[in-house]
């Protein structure tokens, strides 16, 4: 049944729940202006009174626990800043500003010196010590601080990446507490907060991203993004085609493109209302900045339950892979200033369910035209991304359809599920340096410092003991016809390298696979190392291989890849063509992997120009 213009917009439970979170909202805004007024002993007071009965009703063996930990974990979430929770830990940082080309002083912070290499000079020009360059970028209301807040240093993905020899550089989005500047309005009006997704994808990323490139003489870097930070990076690649050629790798960890929706009726109701509606519930400048307020006056533990139970209310998170002390750690750097606009986008994207820029043309209810035939709103067109892209995601996380990502993502995309993990748990859960980490490091041991568009043959090397060396094929991009798949089963040695970390991953970007239904494979030949000093003009292979070969073949979970792609179009490999590859290819828990986007040319031609250089000779 048809139903009516306005009225008919929203069902009645929608109504009711729209009307009740706006009664929240106005409430919340009620008691923060009664709390603005209060001096600070009253504010001491309440918190004190909080803490008596938190420690009253709470049990002794949690008392206990909370004073084991209590010393380190209170100096981590009492530190100032960034620079200060570094220190915590023996790290140097030092602090950037760069500026946007619409006028916004960012922050940027950097880890570049191991403990003892304080002195040292690191990506400055010749007699320098020479390191990759990574880049992490932060999620939604946060800032650079989440990455660094951690209770023991072998978790946090910065401080294990400097111990590794990298040039680690952290960024933040305009309007939080480190980018709250600009050159051309104050944080007090409105038009400084006049910024969405779009805003972020056109100016925050690639000149942030320009600035270090110039700073450290580096052509390239890797980029790590979480939550809205890998939405910030599919929106920026596919916008700047020629960041495509500055960024080695993108690594996408809890990656956030379309979400499905809000666990939450009430909330889930906000997303279908107007932005009018929204602007007037939560303003035209920064939202929830209450939040402040609230942890200000209320005793920590107190605190952390009520980030959970708003976690559990809005998105269905347990957050139970998170300890308690580090809850009582991190969650009081959790939240940053964001502006009410980038909220509103992410609604619009979930209620039309596409990665789209931000409509500034909300088409009117009561409009009788068929407004979707003559006016749609431009999408990021994300499968024109040529960047090598790496997914790792939750299976426990309500934000994340990875269907629907690998969708809208080109063929050459990996994803790898981590399955009883949530969204935050990616920044901060107990086993995180196990399950997360080694992956990210394989990924950027693949890729970090690689010309993937313009070297013409594809490298694949090997870490394991039974393969060292390098093996360098012949073969061009232009011959892939279709997604190439490989299987591996369990018992396979040398899928201990990726899989050991996520023994219970099995995704495809096409096709999700149990390892329990993994054909057996027969041994594969080690490929010959070549010597650095020399070439060699890989030997003739047939050009067909029976399929049953083909599945039995084994990607090495170690890979390194070196390609160029011609073109915006995507073509992929057929598993026939798997026996050329040896033992390259990109390995995914036990399960599968799927690796597109790319073309080689015919063996003939191969041996037709291996002739025609004998002869010349």
């Amino acid at each position: 049944m048809a139903r009516a213009p306005f009225i008919g917009r929203l069902y009645w439970r929608e109504y009711l729940a729209l009307y009740a979170s706006l009664i929240l909202v106005f409430l919340e805004g009620f008691i923060r202006i009664i709390t603005l007024g209060l001096p600070q002993p009253i504010i001491r007071f309440c918190y004190n009174r909080s803490r008596n009965a938190f420690n009253i009703l709470s049990s002794s063996q949690g008392r206990q626990a909370r004073s084991k930990h209590s010393s380190f974990v209170t100096s981590v979430a009492n530190a100032a800043d960034f620079v200060d929770l570094c220190s915590l830990f023996g790290y140097y940082a030092e602090e950037h500003v760069v500026q946007t080309g619409d006028g916004y002083l960012l922050g940027l912070h950097r880890l570049g010196w191991k403990k003892g290499e304080e002195g040292l000079r690191v990506n400055t020009g010749r007699g320098s010590l020479r390191k990759p360059v990574v880049y992490l970028h932060h999620g939604l209301m946060m800032n650079s601080e989440v990455w660094v807040c951690l209770t023991e240093k072998e978790r946090s993905l910065p401080f294990m990446l400097v111990e590794k020899g990298y040039d680690v550089w952290l960024g933040n989005n305009r309007g939080n507490k480190y980018s709250k500047k600009s050159t051309r309005s104050s944080p007090t009006s409105n038009a400084f907060w006049d910024f969405s997704i779009d805003q972020f994808a056109f100016h925050d990323i690639p000149d942030s991203i320009d600035y270090i490139l110039a700073t450290t003489a580096q052509p390239s870097l890797s980029y790590v993004g979480f939550s809205q930070g890998t939405a910030q990076a599919f929106a920026t690649l596919s916008i700047h085609p020629n960041l495509n050629d500055k960024i080695d790798v993108f690594i996408a960890l809890a990656p956030a493109m379309s979400p499905a929706g809000i666990h939450n009726g009430f909330v889930d109701a906000l997303t279908k209302a107007s932005p009018d509606v929204l602007f007037l519930a939560f303003g035209r400048r920064s939202i929830l900045s209450s939040a402040t307020m609230w942890q200000a006056i209320l005793y920590p533990p107190i605190f952390v339950r009520l980030i959970d139970m708003s976690l559990a209310f809005l998105f269905n998170w347990g957050s139970k892979n998170i300890s308690a002390h580090q809850k009582l750690a991190a969650y009081p750097h959790l939240y940053s200033f964001t502006s009410t606009k980038s909220i509103v986008h992410w609604f619009q994207i979930i209620r039309n369910k596409c990665f789209q820029m931000y409509d500034d043309d909300v088409q009117a209810p009561l409009s009788l035209g068929a407004s979707e035939r003559y006016y749609k709103v431009a999408k990021f067109p994300t499968r024109n991304i040529k960047t090598p892209i790496v997914l790792i995601y939750g299976g426990s996380d309500s934000l994340v359809d990875i269907n629907i990502m690998l969708r809208e993502l080109p063929k050459h995309t990996v994803a790898n599920e981590i399955p009883h993990f949530e969204h935050l748990d990616f920044l901060w859960a107990e086993h995180v340096e196990t399950l997360v980490h080694p992956q990210v490091f394989e990924a950027l041991e693949a890729y970090a410092g690689r010309d993937h568009l313009k070297q013409k043959y594809f490298t694949y090397g090997t870490i394991n003991e039974g393969a060292p060396g390098r093996m360098s094929l012949g073969i061009s991009e232009d011959d892939f016809s279709s997604p190439m798949t490989a299987e591996i089963s369990d018992s396979d040695p040398r899928a201990n390298g990726f899989a050991a970390h996520n023994p219970t991953a099995s995704i495809d970007p096409v096709h999700h696979t149990s390892p329990a239904k993994l054909p057996a494979r027969r041994e594969p030949v080690t490929p010959t190392p070549l010597s650095s000093s020399s070439t060699t003009t890989p030997e003739p292979v047939p050009d067909k291989v029976p399929n049953e070969k083909a599945k039995q073949s084994v990607l090495n979970p170690m890979v390194r890849k070196r390609q160029r792609r011609s073109g915006s179009t995507s073509s992929s490999r057929s598993t026939d063509s798997l026996a050329k590859f040896g033992e390259g290819g990109i390995l995914l828990g036990a399960g599968k992997a799927t690796l597109g986007s790319v073309n080689s040319p015919s063996m003939a031609d191969v041996d037709q120009k291996g002739s025609s250089n004998r002869r010349k000779k």
